[in-house]
């Protein structure tokens, strides 16, 4: 059947995009023609984790899934920054400073709840009809604008100075990258997210999805 709720385990290294082109090419082959295919949300080509695919006349049901809260699990790198957030961007050390416990705890307190974000310069989000990243790849200077979100719950699963890993429950629209961001800035050290895998959606679990070597064979 060609209308299908695809659960992908995204790997790291390749875009949103990407995996969406090689699903349309496997499911063109199994069917003799070409299937549309879309994606329900992007994750940064750096992260992993549950990607969900919709083709066929399901492609009409994306806005059902764009608003459904998001389960994350996030290894923050403390005392460093980085022009992306992430790993793939210019890293610079900014402080060495060893931080207990409690004071982490204390800071990531002060994310329960709907915060602000001004969501990262590097990202999908559309600024005067184009990509924000196209714009600061060329070096533009441009103002991203702040958003509400949620933050329902963040749990520490483990603490070893410069290495912070969360596990976090947020609404649609939250970027970890940014969160991970402004926890280093508040601690005073700096901070960018080193890795970053999407454990939930909504009710959908990356334990139901498949690994995309299964639609890399035709």
């Amino acid at each position: 059947m060609e209308d299908r709720i695809i659960l992908i385990d995204k790997p790291a290294g390749m875009s949103s995009f990407g995996v969406v082109a090689k699903v349309r090419g496997h499911l063109k082959a199994e069917f003799g023609h070409k299937v549309k295919v879309g994606h329900t949300g992007t994750l940064d080509p750096f992260a992993t984790g549950l990607l969900i695919l919709l083709s066929g006349k399901n492609t009409k049901k994306s806005n059902e899934f764009l608003k459904l809260d998001k389960v994350y699990g996030a290894t923050i790198k403390l005392g460093s920054v980085s022009s992306t957030g992430d790993p793939e961007g210019e890293i610079v050390e900014k402080g060495d400073r060893n931080i207990d416990l409690k004071e982490i705890q204390d800071t990531l307190k002060q994310f329960t709840g709907e915060i602000e974000q001004k969501p990262p310069k590097f990202s999908a989000i559309k600024i005067d009809g184009q990509r924000a990243y196209k714009l600061a790849r060329k070096g533009q200077d441009f103002e991203m604008p702040s958003r509400k979100v949620v933050i329902y719950k963040i749990e520490i699963l483990e603490y070893e100075y410069p290495i912070l890993k969360i596990r976090c429950h947020v609404s649609s629209g939250t970027y970890i990258r940014t969160l991970a961001e402004d926890i280093g800035e508040k601690l005073g050290v700096g901070a960018y997210c080193l890795e970053l895998r999407r454990l939930k959606i909504g009710d959908y679990d990356i334990k139901n999805a498949e690994k995309l070597e299964k639609y890399l064979t035709t």
